[in-house]
């Protein structure tokens, strides 16, 4: 019996092989491909996180909607409610995805709300944190 088993995905054993484009699209007429699977699922967090629910064609509950909060009264409250929000989602759109920490602060009079994700993937020795400031 094997102990401490990983799956490999084997799409990152072939360098050629894009896995996922990458974020922001910031190379006019083509866009930066990613190759390994850590790069994709940060970049599909990325995405998540910059996305308001009814923009993604085909899929309107997509997304945090976080730009449209910072014109919100922000309250503990609130906050409390978009993190538990947040994590229904994440569980919800990237299964493999296992959140670690999710913390979101605010600072209410310059309408700023940073998010902190520590997260790893499912089954593989990935894990990435990223930090995030709508203002």
């Amino acid at each position: 019996m094997a102990f401490g088993a990983q799956k490999i995905y084997p799409i990152d054993t072939k360098p050629s092989v894009a896995v996922g484009i990458a974020f922001p699209f910031d190379v006019p007429g083509v866009f930066r491909q990613t190759y390994y699977t850590k790069d994709a699922v940060r970049y599909n967090l990325l995405n998540y996180f910059l996305t308001d629910p009814p923009e993604r064609y085909l899929n309107p509950n997509f997304g945090a909607g976080l730009r449209s909060f910072i014109f919100e009264q922000i309250s503990n409250q609130n906050l409390d409610g978009l993190k538990e929000t947040i994590g229904t989602q994440l569980r919800e759109f990237f299964p493999n995805v296992i959140v670690k920490e999710l913390n979101i602060f605010s600072i209410p009079d310059q309408n700023q709300i940073t998010v902190t994700l520590k997260y790893s993937v499912l089954d593989t020795n990935i894990s990435d944190q990223i930090e995030l400031v709508f203002a």
